[in-house]
C-alpha cells in the first residue's frame, strides 16, 4: 500500500534531499506534500523542477503547499488540511532556523512555536504511521562527557539560541510520544554529501576552510589552543539515508537516535586534515585559544576570517555522543557513517569550486 508523505521545510536542502531519496530508494509513494512559506513559492517550484529532471523523481506525485508552521493548522487551506488529516501516513517535520547566530525571538517563533503547532495539528491525523522530528545532537548544550540517546533534560545551559530552542522544541515532541508515533533524529554537525561534496551553506566546519583560505598567503599557518575536543561531523547523505530507513521500521517508534560519527576526530585533527588537504601545508605556529576567542569578538576580524564567533564553541566543548540505539537498529541496512578521511577531499573540492558563491555563505554579524 502506498504512503502519503508531508514534509515541512521545503525547499530547504534537507527536505529536498529527503524527497529525492524516497524516490531513489523506491518507497511506495502515493503523494508527497511539500509545505513551503508563501514567499518561497517561486524557489519551491524551481526546486521541484530540478528534482523532476532526475529519472526516479515523479513530478506527478509531488504537490507544493503554501503554509506557515507558526500558524494554527500551519496556515493551510481548510479543505486541504482535512484531506491531509485523512490521508497522511508519514509526517516529516524539518522546518527550523539553523543559524547559530539567530536571535532568540526568531528562533523561538519558528523552532518552538512552529513545532507546537505541528504537534497540535498531528493529533487530528487518522492514519499517521510515523512522525519524524528532526532535532540535533546539540540539544545537549554545554553538557560534557558521554551523552546517550535517551537523555534530554539538563541544566547546563546552551551555547546559542539555536541549541536552546531546538531543546525546547524536542521537549514538546517528547511529551507527545504517548499520543503520536514519533521518531526523533539527532544528527551531529552535518557537512556536504560524501560522494559529491554538495552542501547548501558553508557554515559550521566550513568556517575553518574560510579561515584557512585567508591564511594561505601567510609564511606559517597558525593553529589555536589544545584542540582536544572531539567534533562530530557527519555527511548529509548518511543522515538522509539513515533517517528514511529508521522512520520506516516498526521498532523505531518512540525512539530517539543520534546520527553521529562513532569515531570522531578532535578539533586539532580536523584543522590539520583540512589544512593538509586544502593548502597542502601543515600548521606549525601554536597560538593560545584565547587569541582566537578575543579576536572573534571583533566584527571586522570575523568578516576578514569568514567565521562566526558562535562556531568556535563547537571546537571546545568536550562532548561525546553515544549512538548505540541507532547503530543497533541500522544493522542489516548497509547504512554506515563513513570516516571523515574518506570524503574530506570531496568536501574541499566542492568548497574550492563554490567558495565565491555568496549565497552559500552565512552572515557574519
Amino acid at each position: 500500500m502506498a504512503n502519503t508523505y508531508v514534509c515541512t521545510g521545503f525547499p530547504g536542502y534537507l527536505a529536498s534531499n529527503i524527497v529525492e531519496e524516497l524516490f531513489f530508494e523506491g518507497y511506495p509513494i502515493d503523494k508527497i506534500y511539500l509545505i513551503h512559506l508563501p514567499e518561497m513559492e517561486e524557489l519551491a517550484e524551481q526546486r521541484v523542477a530540478e528534482l523532476a529532471k532526475e529519472t526516479y523523481v515523479d513530478r506527478q506525485r509531488i504537490e507544493l503547499v503554501s503554509g506557515d508552521i507558526t500558524k494554527p493548522g500551519l496556515g493551510l487551506d481548510p479543505s486541504l488540511r482535512t484531506k491531509l488529516e485523512r490521508e497522511t501516513t508519514h509526517f516529516f517535520h524539518l522546518a527550523a532556523l539553523y543559524d547559530l547566530a539567530v536571535s532568540l525571538t526568531k528562533a523561538w517563533r519558528v523552532n518552538v512555536q512552529g513545532t507546537r503547532e505541528v504537534n497540535h495539528w498531528l493529533r487530528s491525523f487518522l492514519k499517521l504511521q510515523r512522525y519524524l522530528y528532526f532535532s540535533s545532537a546539540y540539544v545537549s548544550g554545554k553538557r560534557e562527557g558521554k551523552i546517550h540517546e535517551d537523555e534530554l533534560t539538563h541544566q547546563e545551559g546552551f551555547k546559542n539560541h539555536y541549541e536552546y530552542t531546538k531543546y525546547e522544541a524536542e521537549k514538546l515532541v517528547e511529551s507527545e510520544k504517548k499520543h503520536l508515533p514519533i521518531t526523533i533524529i539527532r544528527p551531529g554537525i552535518v557537512v556536504g554529501h560524501s560522494r559529491t561534496g554538495e552542501t547548501l551553506k558553508f557554515d559550521g566546519p566550513y568556517f575553518v576552510l574560510n579561515m584557512l583560505d585567508r591564511f594561505r598567503a601567510l609564511p606559517v599557518i597558525p593553529q589555536f589552543g589544545k584542540g582536544d575536543a572531539k567534533v562530530n561531523l557527519v555527511p548529509q547523505d548518511y543522515v538522509i539515508k539513515a533517517s528514511i530507513y529508521l522512520v520506516h521500521i516498526q521498532k523505531s517508534k518512540g525512539k530517539t537516535y543520534h546520527l553521529t560519527d562513532q569515531a570522531p576526530y578532535t578539533a586539532r585533527e580536523i584543522y590539520q586534515l583540512f589544512s593538509d588537504t586544502y593548502l597542502e601545508r601543515r600548521p606549525k605556529l601554536n597560538l593560545p585559544g584565547t587569541v582566537a576567542n578575543q579576536g572573534l569578538q571583533i566584527r571586522s576580524i570575523r568578516k576578514k576570517l569568514g567565521i562566526q564567533k558562535e562556531a568556535m564553541d563547537y571546537f571546545l566543548t568536550q562532548s561525546e555522543y553515544d549512538s548505540t540505539e541507532a547503530q543497533n537498529d541500522l544493522q542489516g541496512s548497509s547504512i554506515t557513517c563513513p570516516d571523515l578521511t574518506s570524503y574530506v577531499q570531496t568536501l574541499i573540492d566542492y568548497y574550492g569550486r563554490h567558495k565565491h558563491d555568496q549565497r552559500k555563505h552565512t552572515s557574519l554579524l
